[in-house]
């Protein structure tokens, strides 16, 4: 019988094995799970991130598609005409905000980068419609560089597998970086983010299917917090 996992009286360490365990667990299930965006420069990444708020990675790999043809340097982004741009991003929503964003933080680049994306989280951050979200994956993906970049699947996974109580970006991040091995921090991302695109869903997670259902404290993992229907039905007529 598993013994239920109490978050609140976990210590540090045994969170940090547990997550071990959960990197172990997932890696095996999500072998070939890499980050979900098209990129081959870390420019492309820097847009692809930008245009990604609020909009699905697949959309915008759409819009990348052709965009990435055209629009090569920095140079080129900044000097994008507002509405033009405007309208070939206009698919991924906010479109007005996100072309205005690309176009300074390209100036920015150009300005003070020599046209190239800077490697710190310092300097990355100092970029117009750069926060630390997209400045660690940043340093993940395109630097090598351990980081934790925190979207929506790794911040809701994170808060059911009971590995933080916050639900702010940064306090995530601080929270998930001392539990996860230097080497094993990008990874753990984009197993994360596999896991919650497939089976740990935002409305409806699939529990009764989590391979890492004995290490998730979330309440719908314990049989017992889930009355039958038969029950729910004895309970309706009462």
């Amino acid at each position: 019988m598993t013994t239920a996992i109490q978050p609140a009286s976990e210590t540090q360490e045994a969170k940090k094995q547990r997550v071990k365990r959960i990197i172990r667990i997932l890696e095996r299930t999500y072998p070939d799970t890499r980050l979900a965006l098209n990129f081959s420069t870390p420019l492309e990444l820097l847009i692809a991130l930008i245009l990604a708020a609020q909009c699905t990675d697949e959309r915008v790999n759409r819009v990348t598609a052709t965009l990435f043809k055209k629009y090569r340097t920095a140079q080129d982004w900044a000097n994008a005409d507002q509405r033009t741009l405007e309208e070939e991003i206009r698919s991924t929503g906010f479109y007005r905000n996100k072309a205005k964003a690309i176009r300074e933080c390209c100036q920015a680049l150009v300005t003070r980068y020599h046209g190239e994306v800077p490697t710190t989280l310092d300097e990355l951050l100092t970029l117009p419609g750069v926060g630390r979200k997209t400045a660690n994956i940043l340093r993940g993906n395109v630097f090598g560089q351990p980081a934790i970049g925190v979207d929506t699947h790794v911040a809701r996974l994170a808060q059911r597998l009971g590995l933080t109580t916050h639900t702010d970006p940064d306090k995530i991040e601080h929270d998930l970086d001392p539990l996860v091995p230097d080497k094993d921090k990008v990874r753990f991302c984009h197993l994360l983010q596999a896991h919650g695109r497939t089976v740990c869903l935002a409305r409806k997670p699939k529990c009764s299917e989590c391979v890492i259902a004995e290490l998730c404290p979330y309440p719908t993992n314990t049989p017992s917090s889930v009355p039958s229907r038969r029950a729910r039905r004895s309970n309706r007529r009462s």
